[in-house]
């Protein structure tokens, strides 16, 4: 993409404010204020926390919950065992409420690129609307940056967020480039979309330790020495356009479920109701993106800490033909099961992989014309996901998946499905 063909462009970003534990506080308005924290698969550790927490318990990310347990029950700290079905639906909800001002490109559950190109209006003004608009309609707070390019609107909402001044929205194509610079110099080059610790140091190393002298660095040998990302990276931070509103990262290549296990499974009808459903979760997963799968892996394991030998099991097969039936990957995966199960282990984990994966355009058939492209399997697959998604997940499902899952992960501090199971409604009661 030439940059020259879009240094005109505007870009928003708008990122919904410790996402998992503002959800979970939505219906729980009395807690707005309190710290909270939500907690990883099986209770682990932490994954979200918002800024009361943050301040004071002083957590880091994905710290053991046990560690802090103690402290955080004494001053009072919310806990919740993580809900993704709620919050995929909040989400949604305000994705589409994004959607009802400028074109969005969602970039991940909790945050969306915006198209403001054209737009003759004060940004300031219509990022307030914007998150006032949310604020009333999902009950989400949010935070609006805008930028002429991806990075530098990612910045700008970084700003919002951390400096109250902006009042969580931030417009740097407003500013003067002295105005700009300021504040750039004044951010550790860390707050830079994909610069990690280790690029942070490799940075630091060379006399780059804030976001101008980046900034002011010379892409080419920014590009010689780091590659061509971080090139790029750097001409958006002088406004050259890289990146437009549909640019995404390379297709998946690959789809994953997995999950530790709330209690230890041995029997091989358990790990059969495992894999179904990790079958189950992959193909979702796959079908959401148009894509079909040319490999299925299944792969089992013991815990490496157990005082008996460590054990992971794993096979993989390739298909025929590319498929995005979950009936056929799970008939796979039950296969390669029975064939890497080993009796007497009692396994904590258990996962499977969808390999390979092409869109439905991109399929090859074999050397007989043979293709997996069955009307009525892909109408079975549609109906099926629209289902799930409009009365929750599970609400069809194989019969191998089991109803009675033991194995299931303990979720201890699970708030109701409010959003996708009727029997789980928010209740009012008049006076």
């Amino acid at each position: 993409m030439q940059s020259s063909l879009l240094s005109k462009q505007i870009f928003g970003l708008a990122d919904a404010n410790s996402f998992y534990v503002s959800c979970e506080y939505v219906f729980r308005p009395d807690l707005w204020g309190q710290p909270g924290v939500v907690l990883s698969n099986n209770d682990g550790c932490g994954i979200a926390y918002n800024a009361q927490a943050k301040a004071i318990l002083g957590l880091r990310m994905a710290q053991a919950w046990f560690e802090v347990e103690e402290m955080a029950r004494k001053i009072g700290v919310n806990v919740f065992s993580s809900n993704y079905t709620l919050y995929a639906q909040m989400s949604l909800d305000f994705m589409e409420t994004l959607s009802t001002f400028l074109p969005v490109e969602v970039y991940s559950v909790d945050e969306a690129f915006l198209d403001a190109t054209g737009i003759i209006r004060d940004l300031t003004d219509l990022g307030r609307e914007i998150k006032e608009t949310v604020a009333k309609w999902v009950k989400l707070p949010i935070c609006v940056g805008w930028g002429h390019t991806k990075t530098m609107a990612k910045l700008a909402n970084h700003i919002a967020k951390k400096q109250p001044v902006f009042n969580g929205v931030c417009d740097l194509t407003a500013m003067s480039e002295v105005e700009v610079d300021t504040i750039l110099e004044n951010l550790d080059v860390k707050k830079i979309w994909g610069v990690g610790e280790q690029l942070k140091e490799k940075l630091n190393a060379v006399g780059v330790y804030n976001v101008l002298r980046l900034k002011r660095a010379d892409p080419k040998r920014i590009r010689d020495k780091f590659g061509v990302i971080l090139e790029r990276t750097v001409r958006e931070l002088n406004n050259e356009t890289w990146l437009g509103l549909e640019d995404m990262l390379p297709e998946a290549k690959q789809v994953r479920s997995s999950r530790s296990f709330g209690a230890r499974v041995e029997s091989l009808d358990d790990l059969v109701e495992v894999i179904t459903y990790h079958s189950t979760m992959a193909a979702e997963r796959m079908r959401s993106k148009g894509l079909f799968a040319q490999g299925v892996h299944v792969d089992m394991q013991n815990s490496p800490f157990d005082q008996a030998e460590y054990f992971h099991g794993s096979k993989l097969v390739y298909l025929p033909a590319p498929t995005n039936s979950t009936r056929k990957i799970t008939e796979a995966a039950l296969w390669l099961l029975e064939k890497a199960y080993r009796p007497g282990i009692y396994y904590q984990k258990a996962g499977v992989m969808l390999l390979d994966l092409v869109p439905e355009a991109g399929q090859q058939k074999d050397l007989l014309g043979y293709t997996d492209k069955d009307e009525t399997e892909l109408v079975l697959m549609k109906t099926m996901d629209e289902i799930n998604k409009r009365w929750g997940r599970g609400t069809l499902k194989l019969g191998s998946e089991g109803i009675d899952k033991s194995w299931a992960m303990r979720r201890n501090y699970k708030s109701p499905d409010y959003l996708s199971n009727m029997k789980e409604l928010p209740v009012a009661y008049a006076d």
